[in-house]
C-alpha cells in the first residue's frame, strides 16, 4: 500500500518548504546574480517573506531577466515562472537567468 503513495519531486519540494521558501530562494539567488544590474533585488530570509511584502521587487527581478514570476503567499499553492510563453520550473527559470545574464552560479554562490 505504501509503495503506491509515492511523492512527485513537485510535492516534495512543497514538503520541504513551500512558497515563502522558494520565494526566498528566488531572492537569494537574483540578489546575487543581478548585482549592480537594473533588477537586482534584496535578499530575503524565510521568515521576512513569510510575514513581509517583497513579491513585486521579486517578480521585477525576475522580468529582468525574461522570466515571468508568479509567487503565491499560500503553502497551497506553488510559485509558477514562465518563459517565452512556456511553464518551467524554478530550476529552469535560473538556468534561464542565467543564460541571459552570462554569469553562471552554483547554489553554494548564491545559497549563503
Amino acid at each position: 500500500m505504501m509503495a503506491t503513495k509515492k511523492l512527485s519531486d513537485n510535492s516534495l519540494d512543497f514538503v520541504s518548504g513551500g512558497n515563502c521558501f522558494e520565494t526566498a530562494d528566488d531572492s537569494r539567488f537574483l540578489n546575487v546574480l543581478l548585482y549592480g544590474r537594473p533588477g537586482q533585488c534584496d535578499r530575503y530570509g524565510d521568515w521576512r517573506i513569510e510575514w513581509e511584502f517583497h513579491d513585486e521587487e521579486i517578480r521585477n527581478a525576475w522580468a529582468s531577466v525574461g522570466v515571468a514570476a508568479f509567487l503565491h503567499d499560500d503553502f497551497e499553492v506553488q510559485n509558477s515562472y514562465m518563459v517565452n510563453g512556456k511553464w518551467v520550473t524554478q530550476e529552469e527559470a535560473m538556468q534561464h537567468a542565467m543564460d541571459v545574464t552570462g554569469i553562471h552560479l552554483t547554489r553554494a554562490q548564491w545559497d549563503w
